[in-house]
């Protein structure tokens, strides 16, 4: 667990609340994951409909303390909008946790297969779950905002020939069978999220390991190579490295990194090392690793 100290007031009696903003809603995968981050900590979810609501809520530093963001998934790949979404804010990556997404079959209790004529829930859900239903071609997959505020919506619509793709949580919550467990084609299904704060709010952290940054470098053969090569020579584990299109500049790309320091020379030696190398070199983070969660 990251050391992120919450910012609610409390006494002696109340323990401290950190107000933590996911996308999504009550049973969402970004609460669970919330939750087993901060999993030593009174935690007070804060939904947002959408990723752009949710880096608002965090800039806005009034009704969060940090926020909580889906970066890649071992699927579906990384979550560029977000990168692009990060990278406008005034936001820093000071922590990450990893779950396993398991997707189930949620239903009014008592539904069966046969009963059901739409299944709705995020598209990501549901294409994680395609292989799934095709023993099913009489039901129709729905596109929707979210998988939990799907699950919701059969209990409080009293959907009795809808289904939705959704966390344990979620039936948990909104107190739906479920008709099938783990219906993910994948089972090796991970999310990466990553915790967000405002800059001026980020405290200086102790015993990190992990940078993110992004850079781009100049239009010639063999630019990022030096700049990988360095890193290299400073003895990092370079756990990810993800291009994206300069608008404006066809061709030209920026590219977003993440390390691991696994030597004894400094994180800070290493990104000033690769500095005169790159452009508009930008710290977009540095934390400690994280850990890995089943629910």
């Amino acid at each position: 667990m990251m050391h992120v100290a919450p910012t609610t007031e409390s006494d002696e009696t109340t323990p401290q609340t950190l107000r933590v903003g996911i996308q999504g809603y009550e049973g969402a995968f970004h609460e669970i994951a919330a939750r087993l981050c901060f999993k030593d900590i009174n935690v007070k979810i804060v939904p947002a409909h959408t990723f752009d609501d949710l880096v608002g809520l965090v800039e806005a530093n009034e009704f969060t303390d940090v926020g909580l963001m889906a970066i890649e998934n071992t699927l579906a790949g990384s979550l560029m909008s977000n990168y692009n979404l990060l990278k406008a804010s005034n936001l820093k990556i000071v922590g990450e946790t990893f779950l396993r997404i398991k997707q189930n079959l949620l239903v009014w209790p008592g539904q069966k297969i046969e009963d059901l004529k739409e299944v709705h829930s995020h598209p990501i859900a549901i294409a994680q779950c395609r292989a799934y239903f095709r023993q099913y071609p009489h039901i129709r997959l729905v596109e929707t905002v979210d998988t939990a505020l799907s699950a919701r919506r059969v209990r409080e619509e009293n959907l009795l020939h809808v289904g939705a793709v959704a966390s344990t949580l979620a039936a948990e919550l909104y107190e739906l069978d479920i008709l099938a467990a783990g219906i993910e084609t994948n089972k090796k299904n991970h999310t990466r999220f990553l915790v967000l704060q405002k800059e001026e709010a980020v405290r200086s952290l102790e015993n990190t390991n992990k940078v993110s940054l992004c850079f781009s470098t100049g239009h010639e053969p063999g630019s990022l190579y030096k700049v990988l090569a360095v890193l290299a020579a400073y003895n990092v584990n370079l756990t990810k490295i993800q291009s994206a299109p300069i608008i404006g500049k066809p061709w030209e790309y920026m590219f977003f990194v993440d390390f691991v320091a696994e030597g004894e020379l400094s994180i800070a030696q290493a990104i000033e090392a690769i500095r005169p190398l790159t452009h508009e070199l930008d710290l977009m983070g540095v934390y400690q690793q994280g850990e890995h969660h089943e629910y």
